[in-house]
């Protein structure tokens, strides 16, 4: 077969001759106002790509990705109902589990009883900062130490919250502690909040880089010899403009790449994907689950470590087995009878992807840039930038949304009146307000149809 020339018959057409077949067909409209589209970030989308796109990037040469796992949240409230539900959704098929831990209280040993470390990742997201409890982590998964994540992330709780822990030398102090018990699969950026607070890509990256070079200058003046060890993880959420958010986790690489040679850092980084939160709806709830679907094939061809899905009524259900089940089936289904397993680095020499991921790359280089030049991303978040442009793009998006530019099937088009959800209520959907003192303003994570679907609840 390799002998067979297959295309001899088929002339090489070049992008010229594409471009003026399009433009006769157009009969005299024009082009750029007819067949190219500017995305929210000012990325200008052509009608077509052509290999000559590829020349001018520069690409450097495909490495082997991994491959990625099935991943499972538990809210680990209680030690031995958290522990059987990841035993059994470890026997349903899930890879990796992540615990989110509350508090100290929660005993280790209990948590991971029975659980085989040497198949399984663990991932804990600890909603306090405490050594003492990392050592405990660390004692009790010290045989399969290279399968735990434990995902520290100060910036990131600030970020959230609006305070420190404790405070700022006192965070510092503890990251410190922990830093120094060598366990290289420490540091996380929680790039997520941002996203589902409304920031574009652009932003995105830019704040992720910027976020995790707040980390890279602490490991530099602090622990310089870990610098070459340490893996950085960063926790990812992925919407619906699908060939966008599969460039949006190659840029990521590529930006975070870049800046550790600048470090003489590890430049491997490790991607934690979950489906974005901000355009999931109360209202068709059914339509969730096509969103997370597409959602988790951009995070899986965009070459994500680890992908959790959400349950299509995770907005308004408690935790439940069958949301959870129907999620992580949509894993195993992609993985097992979609095959998304079975090719690496599927998204390498496409000809729009690679356009996207370099123009990403690009536009949030330059963006990084501006926010160390005014003084970097702490600084910037102290004075409330970071906030103000996430919110003035969320207020772009919100209104597109309202004007019916961005839709949302089921809720802003489509809608059935029959669809009653006021009795279905087993959580508040919504944001919840909580006035407090707080060092900085919080970045604070909202849906799309939050407002909608608040006056059609009120008229049910």
């Amino acid at each position: 077969m390799s002998n067979l020339k297959l295309f001899n018959d088929f002339p090489e057409i070049s992008s010229k001759a594409w471009k003026q077949k399009i433009q006769f067909d157009l009969q005299g409209e024009d082009y750029n106002e007819k067949l190219v589209w500017e995305s929210p970030e000012g990325i200008k989308v052509k009608p077509f790509y052509h290999s000559e796109d590829l020349k001018a990037l520069k690409l450097k040469g495909a490495t082997k990705n991994t491959g990625w796992r099935i991943g499972q949240g538990i809210f680990s409230g209680n030690t031995k109902l958290a522990n059987k539900k990841a035993l059994d959704a470890i026997a349903r098929g899930a890879e990796s589990i992540q615990f989110t831990i509350p508090s100290e209280e929660i005993k280790i040993h209990e948590l991971l009883k029975e659980i085989d470390l040497g198949q399984t990742d663990i991932y804990f997201n600890l909603q306090f900062l405490s050594s003492s409890y990392v050592i405990s982590i660390l004692e009790a998964t010290k045989n399969q130490i290279n399968k735990v994540y434990l995902n520290v992330d100060i910036i990131g709780n600030l970020a959230k919250n609006g305070n420190w822990q404790f405070n700022l030398n006192q965070d510092h102090k503890i990251l410190d502690d922990i830093l120094n018990l060598n366990h290289t699969q420490t540091l996380c950026v929680d790039v997520a909040l941002y996203e589902n607070a409304g920031a574009n890509l652009i932003q995105q990256l830019a704040y992720a880089v910027a976020h995790a070079n707040e980390y890279l200058n602490h490991l530099n003046d602090k622990h310089k010899d870990t610098l070459k060890r340490t893996v950085i993880t960063f926790k990812v959420s992925v919407g619906s403009n699908y060939f966008f958010e599969i460039a949006k986790l190659r840029a990521l690489r590529i930006l975070f790449g870049t800046l550790a040679q600048e470090y003489g850092a590890l430049e491997q980084c490790h991607i934690i994907a979950t489906p974005t939160f901000r355009n999931k709806t109360l209202y068709d709830y059914n339509n969730n689950m096509l969103r997370t679907t597409t959602e988790c094939m951009s995070a899986i061809l965009g070459e994500a470590d680890m992908v959790i899905n959400m349950p299509y009524d995770a907005i308004y259900h408690k935790d439940n087995e069958f949301g959870e089940r129907m999620a992580r089936n949509q894993l195993l289904i992609l993985k097992h009878e979609s095959y998304f397993d079975k090719v690496d680095n599927a998204a390498d020499g496409t000809y729009y992807i690679e356009s996207i991921t370099h123009q990403l790359s690009t536009k949030a280089l330059d963006l990084f840039k501006q926010i160390e030049a005014g003084g970097g991303f702490l600084v910037q978040l102290k004075e409330h930038i970071i906030q103000k442009k996430i919110k003035e793009s969320a207020a772009k998006e919100q209104d597109n949304f309202n004007r019916l530019d961005k839709i949302l099937v089921g809720t802003n088009k489509h809608a059935s009146r029959l669809d009653k959800m006021k009795d279905n209520l087993e959580m508040y959907p919504f944001v919840k307000t909580n006035t407090r003192k707080t060092l900085i303003e919080p970045i604070i994570e909202k849906r799309l149809s939050e407002d909608w679907e608040q006056k059609r609840l009120k008229i049910e």
